[in-house]
């Protein structure tokens, strides 16, 4: 929803802050940066995944031949029973696909190289390539993951992501390319560089972490006791 909301959202910056804003918000632009920021955060977040044993891929024993003999040395396995994978589907201890190392490699050498694209003003090449990788991957990897995608055939997750690749290439028939012109990282850098700004992103971020730090299916506690042998 966010990728299909996106250029609408800076249409109606730029219609209704314009002239405070002392020119328009490019839209293709923009939605390359936010599409290589996705890859990055997307990438990066996939280690959190692996910390927790969520999004967990399809038991390598269960794999046809020809695709077991690839994971057979190189996969994962979990232990804990507060890992996601052990108490949702028992796979504790289990051999299975590695999905979110391979995800998380995939968008961040994706975010890398759409970065590169970026700064090198070419926009619309970085949104291709961010758009195809993130979610013609996401349409694939689905089918290698068993954690639970939903009752039906095809998860909404796939249908989304082949949603949005049509959505996305009809764009140009309703917005202007964006200009040639390079960016400049030091004046971003310096935008960024402002107490508002600062002060902004850390009640965020606090914001966030109260409020998604806390498991709402794990608990811990906390037990001293005494080591009599050394009284």
């Amino acid at each position: 929803m966010g990728i299909m909301l996106a250029p609408w959202v800076v249409s109606l910056v730029n219609w209704s802050g314009g002239k405070q804003l002392g020119a328009p918000i490019p839209v293709i632009a923009s939605l390359a940066a936010i599409m290589t920021s996705y890859a990055f955060g997307e990438g990066l977040g996939r280690l959190a995944c692996i910390s927790f044993g969520c999004c967990y891929g399809k038991p390598v024993s269960k794999l046809p031949p020809a695709i077991r003999r690839v994971f057979a040395r190189w996969h994962f396995v979990f232990a804990g029973e507060t890992k996601k994978i052990a108490y949702a589907s028992g796979l504790e201890g289990e051999r299975v696909i590695p999905i979110q190392a391979l995800t998380s490699g995939l968008y961040l050498s994706t975010s890398l190289l759409t970065t590169l694209l970026f700064l090198r003003s070419s926009y619309s090449a970085a949104l291709a390539v961010s758009l195809f990788v993130t979610q013609g991957w996401r349409v694939v990897s689905e089918t290698l993951r068993a954690d639970h995608r939903g009752n039906g055939t095809i998860s909404a997750y796939q249908v989304m992501g082949m949603l949005t690749l049509p959505y996305v290439l009809c764009l140009p028939l309703f917005f202007a390319a964006s200009p040639s012109s390079e960016p400049n990282v030091l004046a971003g850098l310096r935008s960024l560089w402002n107490p508002a700004v600062v002060l902004f992103l850390q009640g965020l971020w606090v914001a966030l972490f109260v409020f998604f730090g806390k498991s709402m299916v794990t608990g811990s506690a906390i037990s001293f006791h005494v080591h009599h042998d050394r009284i």
